[in-house]
C-alpha cells in the first residue's frame, strides 16, 4: 500500500501524454545529426568573395531550427519528469520549462553573436598569412571552415605580433621601471582577491598603493619613451609609439576635462549668477550637433595659433568636445551633496575655492573617475580630428595607425591589423580593471538628487 504523500509516476490519463515529448525530441536529435551530414555533402563550389552555396540550404536551415526546438522539448520533458518523480512537485508544467529553456537558448545565441567578432579578431591576429581571406584556398569537407565561419588553424604563429615590436630597443632602466609597474599591478590584483589580503599601508589598502605604483611607473615610462627607440622598417614597427602617443593625448585630455568640467559644474550647481540657466541650455544645445561639424573651425583656430601638428593642439581640440556632458554630470553630483558641508566650512573661515577643494573634491572620487574614463575612451580610438591635426608617422595615434594597415586595396595587412587591435585594446582593459569600483558608482552619481 502506497504511503501518503508519495509522488506517483506522471499522473494523467493514457500513455500518450507521457511518451510524445520523448519521441519528438529523440526524432529531432536524430534529424539534426542527419542534417549536418547531409549539408556537408551538398556543398557546391565556391563563388565570388569566398561564399559557399548549399543546395536547398534555406529549407535545411528551417528544418534544423525545428529540430532544435524538438531537442528542447526532449530536455523539457525530462526536466518535468525528474521534478515530478524525485521532488513531488506536481505543478511543474512542460510549457513553463520549455519557455525558460528557449529563453536561455536565445540569450546564449545573442551573447555568442556579440562575442563572435572579438573571437575571430583574436584568432586572425595569429594568422601568419596576413589575410582574412586566406581560408579561401583551404579544401576541406568542413562547411564552417569553407564558409569562413571558423578560421583555418593550420598556419598560425606569433609573426604578426613580432612585426609590431621589430626594431624596438628598450634600455635596462626602462625595463626596471616596467618591472616596478608590473609588481604594483600584481600587488593590486592579489590584494583584491579577498578581504584577508588587504593589509593597510599608511592608512590605505595595498590595492590602492599597487594601483598608484603601476600608474606612476607607466606614466613615467610613457613620458620618457622616445621615437629614436623605434628603428624598424615599416609603419607597423612603430605601433607601440602610436599607442604611447594616444595614451599621452587621452590622459592629458582626461585631466583637462576633469579640470574644466568640475569647476564649471560646481559653479552651475552652487553659484547663482546672471546667464546661468542660459549657459546650461547652451550646453544641451551644443550636444545636439556632432563634433565633426566643427572641423573647419577647429582647423582654422589651430592654424592661427600655430598648433597644427602638435599634441597640444589635439588635446585642446579634444577637451572642448565633452565639457558640456561632463559639466552636467558633475553638476548633478554636486547637487546631491548636502550644502551644509560647504556652509560649515565657510563659517569656519574657508573661501568658496577652499570649500570646493577641501570638501567637495574629496567626496567626488567616483564621478571624477567616470569623467576621466569617459573622456579617455572617447578620444582613444578617435580618427577624424587626429588625422586633421597631426602629421608625420612619429605623431600618429592608434586610430591613424590602424587605418594605415587597411588603407590600400592590394596592401591590406589584416593579420597585423588584428594583432594591433588586440595590443591597442589592452590599455582600455587595464583602465577598466583599475577603476571598476569607482566607475560603476560614477555612472549614476550625476543622476541622484536629494
Amino acid at each position: 500500500m502506497k504511503a501518503a504523500g508519495t509522488p506517483t509516476l506522471l499522473p494523467g490519463a493514457g500513455w500518450w501524454p507521457r511518451v510524445w515529448p520523448w519521441l519528438l525530441g529523440l526524432a529531432a536529435l536524430v534529424f539534426v545529426l542527419w542534417l549536418g551530414r547531409e549539408l556537408g555533402s551538398r556543398v557546391q563550389p565556391r563563388e565570388a568573395f569566398g561564399l559557399v552555396r548549399v543546395a536547398h540550404g534555406g529549407w535545411a536551415g528551417l528544418l534544423g531550427v525545428l529540430a532544435l526546438l524538438g531537442v528542447l522539448a526532449l530536455t523539457s520533458a525530462l526536466t518535468v519528469f525528474l521534478a515530478r518523480n524525485t521532488t513531488g512537485r506536481r505543478r511543474v508544467g512542460f510549457w513553463g520549462v520549455y519557455s525558460v529553456q528557449l529563453t536561455h537558448l536565445i540569450l546564449c545565441a545573442v551573447v555568442l553573436a556579440a562575442l563572435y567578432p572579438l573571437i575571430y579578431i583574436v584568432l586572425a591576429s595569429f594568422d601568419t598569412r596576413n589575410s582574412l581571406y586566406g581560408v579561401s584556398t583551404v579544401q576541406s569537407d568542413n562547411l564552417l571552415l569553407r564558409a569562413r565561419i571558423i578560421p583555418d588553424m593550420s598556419q598560425y604563429g606569433l609573426g604578426n605580433y613580432r612585426r609590431l615590436v621589430e626594431g624596438v630597443t628598450i634600455p635596462l632602466w626602462q625595463w626596471a621601471l616596467l618591472g616596478v609597474g608590473a609588481l604594483g599591478l600584481l600587488g593590486a590584483a592579489f590584494s583584491s582577491l579577498g578581504s584577508r589580503m588587504r593589509p593597510a599601508v599608511s592608512g590605505l589598502p595595498l590595492a590602492v598603493w599597487g594601483q598608484r605604483v603601476f600608474l606612476g611607473a607607466l606614466a613615467l615610462w610613457l613620458v620618457l619613451l622616445s621615437g629614436s627607440q623605434f628603428t624598424g622598417s615599416g609603419t607597423e614597427t612603430k605601433f607601440l609609439l602610436h599607442v604611447r602617443n594616444t595614451m599621452l593625448v587621452s590622459g592629458m585630455t582626461g585631466l583637462l576635462g576633469i579640470l574644466l568640467s568640475t569647476t564649471a559644474g560646481y559653479a552651475m550647481a552652487r553659484l547663482r549668477f546672471p546667464g546661468r540657466f542660459g549657459t546650461l541650455l547652451f550646453f544641451i544645445f551644443v550636444q545636439m550637433f556632432p563634433g565633426f561639424l566643427g572641423l573647419v573651425a577647429t582647423y582654422y583656430l589651430l592654424y592661427t595659433l600655430g598648433l597644427l601638428g602638435t599634441f597640444t593642439g589635439l588635446v585642446l581640440a579634444y577637451s572642448g568636445g565633452a565639457i558640456a556632458f561632463n559639466t552636467w554630470i558633475y553638476k548633478g553630483y554636486v547637487e546631491s551633496l548636502p550644502a551644509s558641508l560647504e556652509e560649515a566650512a565657510l563659517v569656519d573661515g574657508a573661501t568658496r575655492w577652499g570649500a570646493f577643494w577641501r570638501i567637495v573634491l574629496p567626496l567626488s572620487g567616483p564621478v571624477l573617475v567616470f569623467v576621466f574614463v569617459n573622456q579617455f575612451i572617447g578620444t582613444y580610438a578617435e580618427f577624424l580630428i587626429s588625422n586633421l591635426v597631426l602629421t608625420g608617422v612619429d605623431h600618429w595615434t592608434v586610430g591613424m595607425s590602424l587605418r594605415n594597415f587597411v588603407n590600400g586595396a592590394f596592401s591590406t595587412k589584416w593579420g597585423v591589423f588584428a594583432a594591433a587591435s588586440i595590443v591597442g585594446a589592452l590599455p582600455i582593459v587595464l583602465l577598466f580593471y583599475l577603476f571598476q569600483r569607482f566607475f560603476t558608482g560614477g555612472m549614476t552619481a550625476g543622476g541622484v538628487k536629494e
